[in-house]
Order: structure tokens, then sequence, then C-alpha cells
């Protein structure tokens, strides 16, 4: 089934045409049962990133629940891919499988809908006293919605708050998304709350858990996603590097943590060992950034995350010239990253070993945090207040 959707949600994003006729005419038959639906005035119906429990509505949710002498009387509605998940999730919210009948009945019920991808699937059917608030999963780096491979088909405007850190991205979702710019809120990602907080007792407890020797730096590496060259089939990724050679070059010192992103589906010629771990399935990419001294990545929006630590961040774009051909990038990388590019692992592992580590955290400062984050630090708090304020 999971495969089957997969080709379906590759078909909707390439074939303007068949998606065109899809959104219309579902959309249509949700509109019309919404007629007969009540809207339940205490009900939130939460979906985080790629259909599980995670990113920015995981933590609204949990800051509800931490509050409970305000928000105690909503009803939360949880919806997963895979409901197993839901033994994750504290307070005992209803569950739900996402894109079942089901979801979208409860979708037609709930005054409140908070997502970082979307919650109506591209359609067109919220109720006019539905609030509607989309914290999105990152800031934009690489070319997304109406932006990204000639689509015209994604739009937002029915959205009543979108989350944004900065200037910079403003323009980009009034664009990509046809987001209104009433609708956009200045508070930042309530995802990256809890890094502005990050404590060496919070390191130390993380290390611990994660049975990640103290004495040793680690490095974290979490490249983006790719999209499909096999009609759907799979998301593949396959960074040159040679786990042996990464071993052996830094073992004595380091601990590398590898993370692939929700999207990637297939990892070809990464075998892993002691020096260089999988921390794909790990729920929390917080916890990842925290306890890291480096990241390396490409093109994903977790550069901008991490900045907000001040560290040494390694832009390792191997096929950079081919990436921004075919999928846009709103940023020169050559000039705007800290390390430049670095297109192959010798001159990557160059990089690391011979880097000055205070420079880098300053260039991270200048180049990535001041320039792309303006806002954020309390976004769980503003989001919450402002979506439930009746």
């Amino acid at each position: 089934m999971g495969g089957l959707r997969a080709r379906l949600d590759y078909i909707l994003k390439h074939n303007y045409f068949f998606n065109r006729v899809f959104l219309k005419t579902v959309s249509f038959g949700f509109r019309f049962l919404g007629l007969f639906i009540p809207v339940d005035k205490k009900m939130i119906i939460f979906s985080g990133h790629s259909r599980r429990y995670n990113d920015s509505p995981k933590a609204l949710y949990e800051y509800l629940l931490k509050n409970r002498e305000i928000y105690g009387s909503f009803k939360c509605i949880w919806a997963l891919e895979d409901i197993k998940q839901s033994k994750k999730i504290p307070g005992n919210p209803i569950i739900v499988k996402t894109d079942t009948f089901k979801y979208f009945i409860y979708t037609l019920r709930a005054k409140y809908w908070v997502t970082c991808v979307n919650i109506e699937r591209g359609l067109d059917y919220k109720k006019k006293s539905c609030r509607y608030l989309n914290t999105w999963h990152g800031i934009p780096l690489k070319a997304v919605g109406n932006d990204a491979g000639g689509r015209q088909d994604y739009d937002f405007k029915s959205i009543n708050y979108f989350c944004y850190s900065g200037e910079y991205e403003k323009t980009i979702y009034q664009r990509a998304f046809k987001v209104k710019s009433e609708s956009l809120i200045p508070v930042g990602l309530p995802r990256n709350d809890s890094l502005y907080q990050t404590s060496k007792e919070d390191i130390i407890k993380i290390k611990e858990k994660l049975c990640i020797p103290l004495d040793k730096k680690v490095i974290l590496y979490a490249p983006t996603w790719r999209d499909s060259n096999d009609g759907g089939k799979s998301c593949q990724l396959a960074p040159p590097i040679n786990p042996i050679k990464w071993s052996s070059e830094l073992s004595d010192a380091y601990v590398v943590l590898f993370r692939m992103h929700a999207y990637t589906n297939k990892l070809i010629g990464i075998e892993f060992n002691d020096t260089l771990r999988d921390f794909s399935e790990y729920p929390d990419i917080n916890d990842l950034f925290k306890v890291s001294d480096i990241l390396i990545s490409d093109y994903s929006a977790s550069i901008v995350d991490f900045s907000i630590l001040e560290r040494p961040i390694i832009c390792f774009a191997y096929d950079y010239y081919e990436y921004k051909r075919d999928r846009g990038l709103y940023l020169d990388f050559v000039t705007h990253m800290p390390s430049g590019i670095i297109n192959n692992e010798n001159e990557l592992l160059a990089y690391i070993k011979g880097m000055d580590y205070q420079r880098e955290c300053e260039k991270t400062r200048t180049m990535i945090k001041a320039k792309l984050l303006e806002y954020g630090g309390n976004a769980t708090k503003k989001c919450a207040e402002l979506l439930l304020k009746d």
C-alpha cells in the first residue's frame, strides 16, 4: 500500500493534468460532505513531517500538555502513517491513520489544524470557521512549492497562520506557496525553541543516552533527499563516501552520526560501523544537533537549524551543479556557505581535520544565523496563544 501511494504521489507531483482533475474532483466531494458534519470548537488535529509524530506539531502538542490548566479542555487528534507510533505519544490523544476516510472526517470536524507540511493534502475543502496553522518544516534553501519542477498547483491561501524565521523567507512563501502576506507570522519554528536553550548538561545526558563517548567530538551528516529517478518507486541516496576511509581518518577523535532525510527510502553504498553510525530512525533530530560539534549537510534546512548553536557547518555538495540545475536553489552556495562547496570526500576529510574551530563558529554566526534567523526562541508559546486565542 505504501509503494502504491508513493507512486500516486509521484504522479500527482509530475503530471499536471491528472493532478488538477484528481484534486478538483475530490475537493468538491469533501466540501459537499462537510455540509453535514458540524465543527467541534474544542478539537485540534495534528500532522507531522512525513506523517509521523515529530517536528513543530509535536512541540506544540507537548506545550499544550504541559499547560493543561489553560488548554486541558481541548481534544487532540494525531494523524499517523504508522499507528504503532502512537505508543510514543504522551497524553492519550485520539489516533487516526493518515489519508484514510476517517482521517478526512476528523479534518472536517476539527476547528483547528496544526501541521508542518499540509493537512488537506493539496485539496481545497477547509471550512471558513477552521483555523489552520502551518509551521512549515524548515527555512527553504532549495526550491520549494511552485518554484520546484515547474509546478503551479500549490495554493496555501486558506492558511490562517504561517510561521517564518526571517525576512529572507517571506517572498519565497508568498510566491512558492501563494501564502497571503497577512497570514505570515514572524515567530520562528516551534521545533527549534529547544535549540536556543541547549546546556552542557543536556549534551552530556544525550550523549550518555545515545552511547556516544564523552571524550570524542561528534559530526552529524544530514543530507537532504533526492527526487525519485524510477517513477516514484523509491527515493534513493548514494553519497560518494567510503566508511572504511572515514573510520581510518576520523575514528581517533570523532564519531559520525548519519541521518537520512525522511523522504529517502533507499540508501546505497554505505555500511555502518563503530565510527559511522546510523541515526536515521532516531525520533528527535534536535538531540543530534545538540550533541554535534560539526554539521555536514548539502541543501538541507538543517543547515539553518544547526546555526542556532553557532557551530561549524560544512556544505558537502558533491552534486551541486546538477542539483542546482534540476531542483533549483535560492542561494549561491559557493559564496553563502561557510565552507563554500566541497565536492569530494578527500577534500571534506581534510577540511574537518584542518579547520580552525572557533573561526568556523564565527562564520556560522555571521554567514547563516545572522542573515537567515531573525525570529525564534519562543515560537511554541506564541503559536499556541495565537491559534487558540478564543
